[in-house]
């Protein structure tokens, strides 16, 4: 099952998501309509709060990737997993810029300065601790989930002039102004 997801202007997509325990109910459903609506709107990366859920999950699944030229030497075809509960408590080496695109935040792609790599903790599927390091872009799709359950998307991180620029057409997206090719639900 595919849900809408929300687009930029959506009040959810702002606040801070809650901490779910592993008798969440509906958990196991969600985490299956999160991968079917990531993978039917061709997306790399999908949190709950997207899909009207502001709970502290998200799922990746870099396959798209692995045959771009860009990431063609880090290994992405098999990494599709789900964060529960993630902390990131240690973001290190240099920043990368590299363009970077949202389902909620249609027809924009902007260059995303971020750190190389994050230490995080975070739960799986089963409830079981994972404490992990990420490189490359597996640690930028996971920052980028990340901060949708802190309320941040990514425009917020782009340099301010071109925000400034942007503001017009992302008011516009929040209105609904984009050809629509999965379903969205625009924001109050």
């Amino acid at each position: 099952m595919s849900l809408a997801i929300n687009i930029i202007g959506s009040k959810i997509l702002r606040k801070k998501a809650k901490e779910v325990d592993e008798n969440q109910e509906g958990l196991e459903d969600l985490i299956e309509t999160l991968f079917d609506t990531m993978d039917s709107s061709n997306g790399i990366g999908l949190a709950a709060p997207q899909v009207s859920k502001s709970i502290r999950v998200f799922v990746v699944n870099t396959a798209p990737l692995a045959d771009d030229e860009a990431t063609k030497d880090e290994d992405l075809a098999d990494f599709r997993k789900v964060f529960i509960n993630p902390k990131i408590t240690d973001r290190f080496g240099k920043f990368v810029s590299m363009e970077e695109g949202c389902l909620s935040v249609p027809d924009i792609y902007e260059n995303v300065s971020r750190k190389e790599s994050i230490k995080m903790e975070y739960y799986d599927e089963n409830f079981v601790l994972q404490k992990v390091e990420y490189h490359g872009v597996k640690s930028r799709v996971i920052q980028h989930e990340y901060d949708h359950l802190e309320g941040v998307l990514f425009t917020d991180k782009i340099a301010i002039l071109r925000r400034k620029l942007l503001k017009n057409k992302l008011m516009g997206i929040s209105k609904g102004k984009f050809v629509k090719r999965y379903k969205v639900k625009l924001g109050k």
